[in-house]
């Protein structure tokens, strides 16, 4: 359906909480190396809790080797520097969103090379520097699926 990238994640339990979040919207997880922790850890399988059987997650050894594999026919990054809304667009299954390290975000040249149309922001309070990885990555994931109609999902009748 969707795919989720994280290029050189950095906190385990970040990580692990995506994990979650792809198992419950029937994402795929990408992940970009180097990596900040080892795929065993503790912190990883704790945040993601049982939910690794229910995803696939990817490793590939650099960005050249990402988009080599995947291929993405479309492509966002997410970015405080963005210069689109996040609500703007209209998503498409197949569609991947990109998220940078926690402490840095994305190198500028890989933003240079998406493209300003497809570099993304969340709106938050002129005060505020950013927001938490997993929670950026649940707010664009959910707005990606609820246009497709949570296209997988077992919707509850409201009474």
């Amino acid at each position: 359906m969707f795919n989720i990238a994280l290029y050189e994640p950095e906190i385990p339990a970040n990580t692990g909480n995506i994990i979650r979040l792809c198992a419950n919207v029937g994402a795929q997880l990408h992940l970009i190396e180097p990596l900040g922790f080892e795929l065993d850890d503790k912190r990883l399988r704790r945040a993601g809790l049982d939910y690794h059987e229910w995803v696939t997650v990817k490793s590939h050894v650099n960005w050249p080797a990402f988009l080599s594999a995947v291929m993405p026919t479309k492509l966002y990054a997410l970015s405080t520097k963005g210069s689109q809304a996040y609500g703007q667009m209209v998503y498409q299954p197949g569609d991947t969103f990109l998220f940078g390290p926690e402490t840095r975000g994305l190198p500028p040249e890989i933003l240079h090379d998406i493209g300003v149309q497809q570099c993304l922001y969340l709106p938050m309070q002129a005060e505020s520097r950013s927001l938490n990885l997993s929670n950026s990555a649940a707010i664009v994931l959910y707005e990606a699926w609820r246009q497709t109609n949570f296209a997988g999902a077992t919707l509850k009748n409201s009474a």
